[in-house]
């Protein structure tokens, strides 16, 4: 599975943003997708992630905040940002479980600015 990340970039602190993360499968047939993050020095963690029967699950830091959602027909997820603060400031990655498989995207960068 191919995973191709989109919509990172530079906002100022109270703005919003949407990432985009578009499968080479259709995500029907993937268990989970999420988004992570990463900062210098830090672990990635858990942003937020959807199953196939559409539970969700968010970092507190994300949650009334962030919210992810699908298009089975796009084959694509998102993860609209809104509210966003300087520490939201990290290299955002898409992930896909498989089976037992992960499968990830390239980063896309988000910058807050204060």
């Amino acid at each position: 599975v191919q995973l191709q990340a989109s919509g990172g970039g530079l906002v100022q602190a109270g703005g919003s943003l949407r990432l985009s993360c578009t499968a080479s499968a259709r995500i029907r047939n993937i268990n989970r997708m999420g988004w992570y993050r990463q900062t210098p020095g830090n672990q990635r963690e858990l942003v937020a992630s959807m199953t196939t029967g559409g539970s969700t699950t968010y970092a507190d830091s994300a949650k009334g905040r962030f919210t992810i959602s699908r298009d089975n027909a796009k084959n694509t997820v998102y993860l609209q940002m809104n509210s966003l603060k300087p520490e939201d400031t990290a290299v955002y990655s898409c992930h896909a479980l498989l089976g037992s498989y992960n499968y990830w995207g390239q980063g896309t960068q988000v910058t807050v600015s204060s």
